[in-house]
């Protein structure tokens, strides 16, 4: 039994692999620069100072009015399917991420193919989490798909040309531990999300928002006070909703 699972591990590991690059090499190609004519009566003028660098990582949540007072109530049915392939999505997410880990750690690039893959991952849980009890922004149903649609819920991270070698090591873990601290109190909770998606990517950790109700967290709590006033009056406060998509972000 032993040698068996050997041998299914090792056929198993490259074509997770494969089926990873081959669904990140499906995604649009990422837009060129776009630079301006010149012509010969236009002066050379200096460039403007170059602006501060933002963050890599980019979460982004749209509340999309109307919506029903009740479907909140059953959107963790209406999931289901999403949850079955995220499931099977997320197997082939920790091998392509270990995978990477050990690109960065021995050219210092992250494979093309395996980053679209891990960002698709993270952006089709981010849509189901905000359709759902992270956010409740939506009731739009979620598509299935890796890729970035016109859904009112979006998440990208900018591909890193380098990174560091010896950080792939313990960002994941020593450098991120104030931030689990807290975030186990702002969205974890003592039963927890269902997923916490971790991208290499941009030299830092990029987490998605809970797909469950997170009971015990401020997040949770949030959620379903806006589910409760949703109900009887039949819209989100705005303030509680930019308050929930910046627990969500972090």
């Amino acid at each position: 039994l032993l040698v068996i699972g050997l041998v299914l591990l090792a056929v198993g590991v490259p074509l997770l692999l494969a089926g990873a690059v081959g669904l990140g090499r499906h995604g649009p190609p990422p837009p060129g620069p776009v630079s301006a004519p010149v012509t010969g009566t236009t002066p050379v003028t200096a460039p403007p100072p170059a602006p501060a660098v933002p963050y890599p990582v980019h979460l982004r949540g749209d509340l999309d009015e109307p919506l029903s007072r009740w479907l909140w109530l059953v959107k963790w049915l209406l999931a289901i399917p999403h949850f079955i392939v995220l499931f099977f999505l997320y197997i082939a997410f920790v091998v392509a991420t270990f995978t990477a880990g050990i690109a960065i750690l021995f050219t210092g690039r992250y494979p093309r193919a395996l980053f679209d893959f891990d960002v698709g991952v993270l952006r089709w849980t981010w849509r189901v989490a905000f359709y759902t009890y992270s956010a409740l922004g939506t009731d739009r149903y979620p598509p299935f798909s890796l890729h970035r649609t016109d859904y009112p819920a979006d998440f990208d991270v900018g591909y890193p040309e380098r990174l560091s070698r010896g950080l792939v090591l313990i960002k994941w873990w020593l450098l991120a531990i104030p931030h689990y601290v807290v975030l186990a109190v702002l969205a974890g909770g003592w039963m927890g999300g269902w997923t916490l998606g971790i991208a290499a990517g941009d030299g830092s950790d990029g987490a998605t928002g809970n797909g469950t109700w997170a009971f015990g967290s401020l997040l949770g709590v949030l959620v379903l006070f806006a589910a409760i006033v949703l109900l009887f009056t039949g819209t989100y406060p705005r303030s509680l909703f930019d308050f929930v998509m910046a627990i969500n972000r972090w």
